[in-house]
């Protein structure tokens, strides 16, 4: 509704302007120079223009991208606003050659510096897309061609005008134009190998890198092109601070893919050269499942230095991007610290010395013997006269009897296995509660309104059936007994502790129903016990179940608004949804024909 008003209001304008000149002119030459000598007239021009770029630009989007996602559109705005403010310090630069034409082609830069990022944004959107039709690669492969002939065109018109007629703004022109086509090449290297690694039916492992070293030759291409520009506009005209943000961007970049290279480099061969391969007992006594791909682990696994099991191959993809453990995020290239020499045991505190008392002679009778006043004395005694009684040994079981060490023995097991067996109990208990009351619940919000009609008065029974121990059933006074059926128990998943999943997104709960067929619970009412079918899953809360972990793992961090609304983008953008439909519809109708017997057998009773 905006650019329809802004439309209107520009064509009156351009209109009005128009009609002015030739009513005061009344010839078509006058009334031209007329209009490019006012100010005014010539400020409705450019607006028209300026409005008619858009309608293009909007016409081209639709042909090319369709709806842009939001991610791409906050990506063109925040682009669009460094690369006006760039525009306006060149033409600080070129004041000389500030005409029409200066503008229409630093217009039309622009308007192709935008779409070479929408194509960059589209490429890489390709390898989380689970659905990648062949309307897209019509389109990128077409767009492509035409910014990539665009480009060609414009470098080779700033060659030809610059070795005829000198340096000008066409150097500026000349060089945009070049970090377009290096884009250029970049986009097509990434469709390209999004394109294989979709084909694929195993990942492809060497993805990763060849990504890896195409960004650092593009960055180390770009950087050089900077350079020599800046080198250029220095020796010719002046300082070009409008080139001086990119340039520095670029070298961060370039800086940054090169310290990922030697990074990765080195965390794999660390993973390769130190780390030890998981032995079959360690993958037994964990989790074997690796949360990197989501799948068992059998054979291939590494350890890291903070005890946990990935395959090698997902551990070679994650370093090719950060060189952290993907549970604990421990960084594997820090070298463990070396454990302190143990310190020199503090010498022990010496007792007092005894009170001093009198020493009586040795020699009483005869006191003037020689050297008898260079004498020592005699060591001293206690000082509370007798010392304290060792302390007891312990007892021997040398002593022992066979029969008693066994009887020792046996007693000591049997109270370790008793303790082991009591915890077992508390926490099966502890299960079964938690997913006892969650089918509550779920059967007390969809009980029908005829079959609603229990008594309060009811004393109710929460039942286990086929409990792992034989632990007592729990009793408590509530609405009416929901038992689960033996078909349909499942003990309850444990949840993630990767800090990579959502902490806080509490709608991420366990599925038990994955299947399409639906569970059913049994409700004891009047010492009967019936079976209430649960309503089935949609198509849409199915096929999020399954893609929950994907979703988590491409968006770490991600809150719950977000998760929410990231979700729901990926199944509008989806193209194939029959495999989950199909699936609603068999719960839908194995549903209908549960409630329907359901139904029966109440009636019947």
């Amino acid at each position: 509704m905006k650019a329809l008003l802004a439309t209107v209001i520009s064509l009156a304008l351009t209109t009005v302007v128009i009609g002015n000149a030739y009513y005061q002119k009344k010839q078509f030459y006058p009334s031209i120079v007329y209009l490019t000598n006012s100010n005014p007239s010539m400020a409705v021009m450019y607006l028209q223009a300026f409005i008619l770029v858009l309608l293009v630009g909007k016409l081209l989007r639709k042909i090319f991208f369709g709806q842009l996602r939001p991610a791409e559109f906050e990506h063109l705005i925040e682009r669009s606003w460094y690369a006006i403010t760039e525009t306006c310090l060149a033409f600080t630069v070129f004041r000389d050659d500030f005409n029409p034409k200066f503008i229409a082609l630093f217009t039309l830069l622009l308007f192709l510096k935008a779409f070479h990022w929408l194509a960059e944004d589209r490429v890489d959107y390709m390898e989380r897309s689970p659905v990648i039709g062949w309307l897209f690669h019509v389109r990128i492969l077409t767009l492509l061609m035409l910014l990539a002939h665009a480009d060609f065109y414009f470098i080779h018109h700033a060659y030809q005008f610059t070795a005829s007629k000198g340096p000008s703004v066409q150097l500026v022109f000349g060089f945009e134009y070049s970090i377009l086509i290096i884009m250029i090449v970049n986009i097509l290297i990434k469709y390209v190998l999004h394109t294989i690694d979709s084909r694929w039916e195993a990942p492809w492992e060497s993805k990763a890198a060849v990504l890896l070293y195409t960004e650092l030759a593009i960055n180390f291409l770009k950087v050089l092109l900077y350079i020599g520009f800046v080198a250029v506009m220095v020796r010719i005209y002046t300082l070009p601070l409008f080139a001086f943000r990119p340039m520095y961007e670029t070298m961060r970049s370039f800086k940054k893919a090169y310290n990922d290279v030697v990074l990765s480099r080195r965390a794999i061969r660390n993973m390769n050269t130190l780390y030890p391969d998981a032995t079959p007992a360690e993958l037994a006594a964990a989790d074997n499942e690796c949360i990197i791909c989501r799948e068992e682990m059998h054979t291939g696994a590494k350890k890291l230095p903070c005890n946990h099991i990935f395959h090698a191959a997902c551990l070679r993809l994650w370093f090719q991007r950060q060189q952290t453990c993907p549970t604990c995020r421990l960084n594997v290239l820090r070298a463990p610290a070396p454990e302190p020499a143990a310190a020199p045991a503090p010498p022990a505190a010496q007792p007092p010395p005894p009170a001093p008392g009198p020493v009586p002679p040795p020699f009483p009778n005869m006191p003037n013997l020689p050297n008898m006043h260079n004498m020592p004395p005699p060591p001293p005694m206690m000082a509370w006269g007798m010392p304290p009684p060792p302390p007891p040994r312990p007892a021997s079981l040398a002593n022992l009897t066979t029969a008693e060490l066994q009887r020792m023995e046996g007693n000591e097991r049997r109270n370790i296995e008793a303790r082991l067996q009591l915890l077992r109990e508390i926490q099966a208990m502890l299960d079964a509660s938690v997913l006892l009351m969650q089918q509550y619940s779920t059967v007390v919000a969809n009980l029908p309104q005829n079959n609603a009609t229990v008594s309060t008065q009811t004393d109710i029974k929460i039942e286990v059936v086929n409990p792992p121990t034989s632990a007592s059933a729990s009793q408590a006074k509530s609405e009416p007994d929901v038992v689960p059926t033996t078909s349909s128990y499942k003990p309850p998943a444990v949840p993630s502790t990767s800090k990579a999943d959502l902490t806080d997104d509490a709608s991420m709960q366990p599925d038990t129903t994955t299947d399409s067929t639906n569970s059913s619970f049994a409700i004891r009412k009047r010492g009967k016990i019936s079976e209430m079918p649960m309503r089935p899953q949609s198509a849409y809360m199915m096929w999020l179940n399954s893609a929950r972990e994907q979703i988590k793992l491409d968006n770490p961090g991600m809150k719950i608004n977000d998760f929410a609304k990231k979700a729901g983008e990926i199944w509008k953008s989806m193209k194939d949804k029959t495999k989950w439909e199909e699936k609603a519809a068999k719960a839908k109708e194995q549903y209908a024909k549960d409630l329907e017997s359901h139904n029966a057998r109440e009636s019947g009773e």
